[in-house]
């Protein structure tokens, strides 16, 4: 990837990016009747009340290393996770996610198949961790896997493919609370960007 931009977090903090994705509103975005539109970078839109902040493992103890980062790769604006993932001190990611509000506010997707992301990567596996009402802690959440190819390209992730981590309840689609994607548990560097996530129909 080409990277230039500018760094939206250090690499051992969080922060939210609300303030900088503010300042990329367009309440103009063309109207796409079978889509949920949550982010998208390429044409400045932002879901009101949502947030993007990205960590790593070291909020609980870890020590990989994280850095989100708003750029241009391929003629796209997108922001852009990077990052060594380890296992060392009982770590093993690294994240960014959206999430829909503050005070644990909820979104209800119940009317849509799944989610849908145009990403670039480095021809690695990485993760989507959903969050609802029903996670409580920290390692809670349904998962999945995508493998991201070192171009642009949409995937889309049906709910069917999520499986719950700790928990023996469906997802439950009507009470979402964050969307992460990580690069999770395995030794490698992270290199992951998102121009779009949406919901799809």
């Amino acid at each position: 990837m080409d990277n230039y931009g500018r760094s939206l977090i250090a690499s051992v903090g969080t922060a939210a990016l609300s303030p900088f994705m503010k300042s990329w509103a367009d309440q103009n975005l063309p109207t796409q009747p079978h889509k949920g539109m949550l982010s998208s970078f390429t044409n400045g839109y932002m879901m009101p009340g949502t947030a993007w902040r990205g960590f790593s493992d070291r909020v609980m103890g870890g020590i990989s290393t994280a850095e989100l980062s708003s750029t241009r790769i391929g003629g796209k604006n997108c922001i852009r996770l990077t990052g060594n993932v380890t296992r060392e001190s009982n770590g093993g990611f690294v994240q960014m996610a959206l999430s829909f509000g503050a005070d644990s506010a909820e979104f209800d997707a119940s009317r849509y198949a799944g989610i849908e992301l145009q990403v670039y990567g480095n021809n690695e596996d990485y993760n989507v961790h959903v969050r609802t009402a029903d996670c409580g802690w920290h390692s809670q959440s349904y998962r999945t896997t995508f493998f991201a190819e070192s171009c642009w390209q949409r995937i889309r992730l049906p709910w069917e493919t999520f499986t719950g981590n700790n928990l023996d309840v469906p997802l439950d689609k009507a009470h979402l609370r964050r969307i992460g994607i990580l690069g999770w548990m395995r030794e490698f560097k992270a290199d992951i960007a998102l121009a779009e996530i949406a919901l799809y129909s």
